[in-house]
């Protein structure tokens, strides 16, 4: 997959628009309610409204799994071919304990295609473009090597102008998503090479609940990184703990890297893992059962979502920013960092 210049001009017909899910249909059909049918549970985090959506109408966007950076503009079709007939027997194999490379495939390809098309993914992912550009920016002006700003702004370079905010950089979420559907094989292959520790939910009164971004992030042993939760179904969820000492270019599909130990939660740790995945939501939580606490509990932690930062580095060649996700409280328009708990 090759991306085409940064800059083009695009159009597309509107009439002929697809309409494309970026949280898988099959994924979001393991959450009907019993009760409802074909239907699910779900709740906005901004407004608190509830509704009882199909999975076709809800997490999807006409024609986002286009991407004209991109020299075939579908290309991500091809790899969700493969990924979603099977999603249903990689549940079954995860249940099993009968594990094999096809069903690492079929999930950790899955978590990776949220990451790469979703409306979350693609703004987490923004961030460090916007910070590159930034940097360049300040060494550019630091060197002369733009023109006096017009009277009109004020007399401020182009460095005081982005520090005050007065200007700011936006980044086209079509160009991330770009960049991370051209790398989701060797992110796929990455994810299959870590540990998971598979998690069997039997309480039937505190189901996992899922979302529309539903890759769900944790604090780990190692401050350096961020284990990722994952609601499979109701009753299934995985915890992909990283290695850093994990060699990334031997990250193959035979997953020789690839461990795994399952157990059973308990309800405290459902509660847990529940309040992350709301947390992490970017606008919507989908849940199988509306039991009396639901909604209060779904209230009580919709002011968070994932937000990306940066930390710098200076080294004799310049700057180096390193990319940090962090679950963050929100109030109005201020972003709070918090740690989760």
């Amino acid at each position: 997959m090759i991306i085409k210049e940064a800059f083009g001009i695009f159009s597309t017909n509107a009439s002929l628009m697809p309409l494309d899910h970026y949280v898988s249909q099959v994924h979001l059909r393991k959450f009907y309610s019993p009760v409802l049918g074909d239907r699910m549970y779900a709740m906005r985090k901004g407004d608190l409204k509830t509704f009882t959506p199909n999975s076709k109408v809800v997490c999807g966007i006409n024609d986002g799994s286009t991407n004209a950076y991109l020299q075939n503009d579908r290309a991500i079709e091809e790899f969700l071919n493969v990924i979603e007939p099977k999603y249903d027997a990689a549940l079954d194999m995860l249940k099993t304990k009968k594990i094999n490379t096809e069903c690492i495939y079929t999930i950790a390809g899955f978590v990776a295609y949220v990451y790469a098309c979703s409306p979350g993914g693609m703004r987490i992912n923004s961030e460090p473009l916007k910070k590159q550009l930034e940097n360049s920016a300040y060494e550019l002006d630091a060197k002369g090597g733009f023109s006096p700003p017009p009277p009109a702004l004020g007399g401020e370079n182009l460095t005081e102008l982005l520090r005050s905010g007065s200007i700011a950089f936006v980044i086209d979420p079509k160009f991330p998503q770009a960049i991370s559907i051209a790398n989701i094989l060797k992110q796929t292959a990455l994810l299959g090479n870590f540990n998971w520790e598979i998690l069997r939910n039997d309480i039937d009164s505190s189901p996992f609940f899922t979302s529309d971004f539903p890759v769900a992030i944790e604090e780990s042993d190692d401050p350096r990184t961020l284990n990722k939760i994952v609601p499979l179904a109701p009753n299934l969820a995985i915890r992909v703990i990283p290695d850093r000492t994990f060699d990334k270019s031997r990250a193959d599909f035979t997953f020789a890297n690839f461990s795994n130990h399952s157990r059973k939660v308990n309800r405290q740790e459902v509660m847990k893992i529940n309040r992350l995945i709301v947390r992490c939501a970017e606008e919507i939580v989908f849940y199988r059962d509306d039991y009396p606490w639901v909604q209060p509990f779904i209230a009580k932690n919709r002011y968070y979502r994932i937000e990306a930062s940066t930390r710098e580095i200076t080294t004799q060649l310049g700057k180096v920013s390193f990319l940090a996700q962090k679950v963050v409280q929100r109030t109005g328009i201020q972003v709070v960092q918090t740690q989760d708990s």
